[in-house]
């Protein structure tokens, strides 16, 4: 098993974090970091820099920002890109949203140096989310950062500790946190009308074989005119290879594919509705099936589930999870079920289908049990598709975010939920890699695959 995080690499992200907080001179100030944070009034412009102006940056993120930032005095200040071409791209696409020109930094540490900055919101490789987020927090930025949070237990800790240290403002781009059906789903759980959760079943299925592919940038992107050394962080040092640049998410260790990307989202539901941190153990399968493209991560996969209190097994329920990029259908999913009905948050519509009929109750002398229909609020729902740009959930989730950067209040997803639905996705990565059943205290031990 290996542990991508060295001592050498961890002594120097420690160094230009101590660095980081030097330059803010709160120790000059008579302040703890933790105690610090600007309380803005409603005159203070909150100037926001980018870190990783990716596609998803520029389609989902900036809209989103864009919604809000006139209402809440937001601007964009400034880009931070190890890629000269993203840095341009950047400066023309933020010019021609807000004209307002931006400055461009090759790479964190400019960023940083240069100061006058409020914030960050980070779109980045998938490995690179937590290190960078507490990179930024020590340095005393607020930060939005992307889904997943972390990709190995290490650096989740990292991340966990220094927005703990720090108090500064961080959210995990889970938007489902944000949207008013999730929202009226949890309080109705939470009401106990919906009886025990006993199961749950979640899907995500596209046909794209273009999914996280980028052939055209691929064979354009020159390895002079990025920083690939900066880009591998505490990964182990290789050669240069574009499609592990720029197709990430097709290639562990830098990205765990579905199970961070996709199963992050709907797994971090299963966290709320039940305030339960974490799977007791996982057991999973997946493969490369259909999409013989070169990538490691699968095409394919299926996870089952185990939640409840730990010292209690008579209590609990099952998540059955699945994903694929080789057929559509089923597309994306959503139901939880209880002996009295079931909730489809794909149609936000609460039923009692499935739920104990009167007569099979009274073959067993028991009372019927059949929820009372429904329907929660939909105003965030979003079509299936799996291309979430723009949609009114990231805006209210951005929208949540920047009311906290102002209120200094805490945000819908926290570092702490960010760290458990990662402890999720590890836990799932680690079962299909190895073979095995493996539980949380598995990954406590820090089993991180090769």
């Amino acid at each position: 098993m290996k542990n991508f995080n060295s001592d050498t690499s961890r002594r120097d992200f420690i160094k230009k974090a101590a660095l980081g907080a030097g330059m803010l001179g709160l120790s000059a100030m008579g302040m703890s970091a933790k105690s610090y944070g600007r309380i803005m009034g409603s005159n203070d412009r909150v100037q926001v820099g980018i870190i990783g102006f990716s596609n998803r940056f520029r389609d989902s993120l900036v809209p989103s920002f864009m919604n809000h930032a006139k209402d809440l005095n937001f601007e964009f200040v400034a880009v931070s890109d190890i890629w000269n071409r993203r840095r341009d791209e950047a400066e023309a696409y933020i010019k021609q949203k807000t004209d307002q020109s931006i400055r461009k930094y090759r790479n964190n540490d400019e960023l940083y140096a240069a100061g006058n900055i409020d914030a960050v919101i980070i779109s980045t490789a998938d490995f690179q989310h937590a290190l960078m987020a507490a990179e930024a927090v020590r340095n005393g930025k607020d930060v939005y950062v992307e889904k997943p949070m972390a990709e190995t237990l290490e650096d989740a800790k990292i991340l966990l500790k220094a927005v703990q240290d720090t108090g500064k403002i961080l959210q995990v781009g889970s938007q489902r946190r944000s949207a008013s059906n999730y929202i009226a789903a949890n309080d109705y759980i939470k009401s106990g009308k919906f009886g025990d959760i006993n199961m749950v079943e979640m899907t995500w299925n596209v046909n794209q074989p273009g999914r996280w592919r980028l052939p055209k940038l691929v064979s354009e992107i020159r390895k002079e005119d990025t920083d690939w050394d900066r880009f591998l962080m505490n990964r182990p040092k290789v050669a240069w290879d574009p499609r592990k640049y720029l197709e990430f998410r097709l290639f562990w260790p830098y990205s765990s594919g579905i199970w961070g990307q996709w199963m992050a989202h709907q797994i971090d539901t299963v966290h709320w509705f039940s305030d339960l941190n974490h799977p007791r153990s996982i057991v999973a399968n997946g493969g490369i099936y259909t999409w013989k493209d070169g990538r490691e991560n699968p095409d394919t996969v299926t996870a089952v589930m185990d939640y409840g209190p730990k010292d209690d097994s008579t209590k609990g329920f099952q998540v059955i999870y699945s994903s694929r990029f080789t057929n559509s259908a089923g597309g994306i999913k959503e139901l939880y079920y209880s002996n009295a009905g079931m909730l489809n948050l794909d149609t936000n519509q609460v039923s009692a289908e499935g739920g104990l009929s009167e007569k099979s109750a009274a073959e067993m002398g028991m009372k019927a049990n059949l929820l009372t229909p429904f329907t929660l609020d939909n105003a965030t729902k979003i079509e299936t598709s799996a291309n979430t740009g723009g949609d009114p959930m990231t805006s209210l989730h951005m929208r949540n975010w920047m009311d906290c950067v102002r209120s200094r209040k805490t945000p819908n997803a926290t570092v702490q939920a960010g760290y458990n639905h990662s402890v999720a996705n590890i836990m799932a990565r680690t079962a299909m890699e190895t073979g095995k059943r493996v539980t949380f205290d598995d990954v406590k031990q820090e089993v991180i695959t090769s």
